[in-house]
């Protein structure tokens, strides 16, 4: 099951369940007011069902999505992949023995990536920044976590990266990943009461500049060398999300040293059995 959050034609913001090419508004009522009210109770897909819905909308360029966050944080993990740890310390050589032992070691890299103003949605614009000569994007399997950490969902998330930044020194991280329009997440949240096992997931990044494909990859998801459920344990240890959170499970899709993103290019992310984000590309 596919909800999601768009722009009506009264301007207004709505959740809406998505089935096959039909958006369906949903009606919240008192019992819920968002669409992470949605995602916090035990049963979600239930209290989706349990909704009045509109009449559907055909699913066309007409459609304004939203990413499907509200107020919860989004988060990140790195390394995760074999190819994330080799494209990391290609990077800089003075990370490259932290990156090399964070790989292998029992805590992961975890960030934090993004406040939910920093998001973009399907089709609305990411950014690289203005300050950075190396950028690139990085598809990412996202989890959606409840209150109480429960993985309730998938969605496609791109975390964006100015490599030369965070490769001139391990410290300039933050800066390197977190500012305006730095996270894309959508187009929808893909409810499961069973996630699909590890195997079944393929992540696939394009890159159109132009009308031309300029990047073209795809791996999949069981090359992580983590678990979803272990990323999700280290998230919580000593830390609260009372809304939920968005946890970005890392990369394996690496761009060479060689590309960068320009403006104008458009991203597009698909994860298997979840669904496309795209997003156009500007520059600050």
């Amino acid at each position: 099951m596919n909800v999601t959050k768009f722009i009506d034609q009264t301007d207004s913001v709505r959740v809406g369940r998505v089935k096959d090419d039909k958006l369906i508004p949903l009606q919240l009522g008192s019992s819920f007011q968002s669409l992470a009210d949605l995602l916090s109770v035990d049963d979600p897909i239930a209290a989706v069902e349990s909704l009045t819905e509109e009449s559907p909308i055909l699913i066309d360029e007409s459609v304004r999505w939203l990413p499907p966050i509200d107020n919860q944080e989004v988060w990140a993990a790195g390394v995760t992949y074999k190819r994330s740890q080799t494209a990391r310390m290609e990077e800089s050589e003075a990370a490259a023995s932290c990156y090399d032992r964070v790989y292998n070691a029992d805590r992961p890299e975890l960030f934090f990536k993004a406040t939910p103003h920093r998001v973009a949605g399907h089709r609305q614009p990411l950014r690289i920044r203005s300050d950075a000569t190396w950028n690139v994007p990085e598809p990412e399997i996202t989890l959606v976590l409840s209150p109480d950490l429960r993985i309730v969902g998938l969605t496609v998330g791109n975390d964006m990266s100015s490599r030369d930044i965070e490769g001139e020194n391990p410290l300039y991280l933050p800066q390197a990943k977190c500012y305006d329009q730095c996270a894309g997440l959508g187009p929808w949240v893909t409810l499961f009461r069973t996630l699909p096992p590890v195997s079944e997931i393929e992540v696939d990044l394009k890159i159109k500049r132009g009308s031309d494909i300029v990047f073209d990859e795809q791996i999949a998801a069981s090359q992580m060398a983590r678990s979803f459920e272990d990323l999700v344990q280290w998230l919580g240890r000593d830390n609260t999300f009372p809304t939920g959170a968005f946890l970005m499970t890392g990369t394996g899709i690496v761009p060479t040293s060689d590309f960068t993103l320009q403006k104008d290019d458009i991203v597009n992310i698909t994860i298997s059995g979840v669904g496309t984000l795209s997003n156009p590309i500007v520059q600050g």
